[in-house]
């Protein structure tokens, strides 16, 4: 049974990173630094999606550095206080996306019927899950945010990456 648990949730959160990946490729060099909305939709989620692999959260470390800002300092299309140090490039979130892609992948792969119950908890205590709940958490956070960079595609450029139904 766990087997089937590993390859379904593959198939469908890689499918989800799949879109999002397709997304932000499709994003115009020429817009990357100057469409500052598109920018920290593709950080935000990838650097949460990477976020919420860390077991336990509170040891998690980005390799595109952000600093925590109080709500009177956030930038105007930011999505959160979490604001990164710089505009990384379109290749750098890529990359992060790819590296985290292979994480997750390899973390489903190593799922067992016991950590599949183990507990991903906030030292805030904001959020506490099972492992089984923050991957699919994780899962409908990717895919909201591919959603809306594939509206901000529709809205620019008239086109957007088409449904990737499995996992590439």
């Amino acid at each position: 049974m766990i087997e089937a648990i590993r390859e379904v949730f593959w198939n469908q959160f890689g499918a989800s990173i799949d879109m999002l990946r397709n997304a932000i490729a499709m994003q115009p060099n020429q817009y990357w630094e100057t469409d500052k909305r598109f920018f920290y939709i593709s950080y935000h989620v990838v650097l949460f999606f990477d976020y919420n692999l860390t077991l336990p959260p509170d040891g998690f470390t980005s390799p595109l550095p952000y600093d925590l800002v109080e709500l009177s300092q956030i930038p105007e299309d930011a999505l959160d206080d979490l604001v990164p140090k710089r505009v990384y490039s379109k290749d750098e979130i890529l990359n992060y996306l790819s590296d985290t892609r292979e994480r997750c992948r390899q973390f489903i792969y190593g799922l067992t019927e016991e950590k599949l119950s183990e507990r991903w908890i906030e030292s805030s205590g904001s959020k506490n899950y099972s492992v089984m709940e923050i991957l699919l958490y994780n899962m409908r956070h990717v895919q909201h945010h591919a959603a809306q960079l594939n509206l901000l595609l529709r809205q620019r450029l008239n086109k957007a990456p088409g449904w990737v139904s499995k996992a590439e």
